[in-house]
């Protein structure tokens, strides 16, 4: 995939920008007027380190607007780290290394939409600490020169630690905009072919775990495909929120007591803003 200056590109079929380079004052302003209006406090607790967040309109694939708050700041991610075992998972199937069996299938389902730690375990150990470490660090989902990243440095079981992240030692680690760059990346099929990214799509979807943006979206026409996590006062929610004529990227990671409703809150708060952008 090559990778354009948002505000350069002139896209074929390919080619697609970086999300870093997508910054979009426009939305920046109405998210963070959005922000002062529902939550106030809010600066308080991210100028603290409290919250981060991205917000991708993916509405135009090739032409993403991005607003964010705290975008490369780590924060123990708890389940999400879940989404480099997947994505780990699938390039093994790609390379014929693993087969997307009936078996692993569910396994990969029961990871994602359930949240299993058992079936998390059995793929983390199957594929292998350093591959998916290896794999995240190619496709630079986990980049030291952005803040870190993507990271499953422990199994989701009682064996002991492999290794904490480079920069911050967490052992199931995430950023905002890294977050963001894996669903993005599977959308524009930069880590797979167009037949696997669907196929890693649809097992983010159908979430069973009711709770934060699946929460929030409760009653409304959206489409969610995602993955969350939740460790103490540790809350984080990830994923692709489409209805026919918007879809948006949205990611969220927190230290903060009730944390859930927050998240919750956050994400009603966000899809007002989004179709007020695009029309319901």
């Amino acid at each position: 995939m090559i990778l354009l200056a948002c505000t350069n590109a002139n896209p074929g079929a390919e080619e697609y920008p970086l999300l870093w380079d997508c910054h979009d004052a426009e939305l920046q302003q109405s998210l963070e007027d959005a922000l002062d209006s529902a939550r106030p406090g809010w600066r308080k607790t991210a100028e603290a380190g409290k919250w981060s967040f991205a917000l991708v309109d993916v509405t135009n694939l090739r032409r993403p607007e991005v607003a964010w708050v705290n975008p490369d700041q780590a924060f123990y991610a708890a389940s999400v780290p879940k989404l480099g075992i997947l994505l780990a998972a699938f390039v093994l199937i790609d390379t014929g290394e693993m087969a997307l069996d009936a078996g692993t299938r569910d396994s990969l389902e029961r990871m994602i939409r359930n949240s299993s730690n058992v079936k998390a375990a059995e793929l983390y150990h199957r594929i292998g600490a350093p591959r998916i470490a290896e794999i995240l660090q190619r496709y630079r989902l986990y980049d030291p020169e952005r803040g870190g990243g993507i990271w499953v440095g422990k199994s989701y079981d009682k064996t002991p630690r492999w290794k904490g992240d480079p920069l911050h030692g967490l052992s199931h680690t995430a950023t905002a905009m890294q977050a963001a760059h894996f669903y993005y990346g599977m959308l524009t099929n930069e880590f797979l072919s167009p037949e696997l990214s669907a196929e890693m799509k649809a097992i983010l979807g159908e979430p069973r775990v009711k709770h934060k943006f699946v929460k929030g979206l409760e009653g409304r026409e959206a489409r969610i495909y995602r993955k969350s996590g939740t460790w103490g006062s540790h809350h984080a929610d990830t994923g692709i929120v489409e209805y026919d004529n918007r879809r948006y990227i949205v990611t969220a990671l927190a230290d903060l007591p009730y944390g859930e409703l927050k998240l919750r809150e956050l994400i009603v708060l966000v899809d007002d803003l989004m179709e007020g952008k695009h029309g319901p």
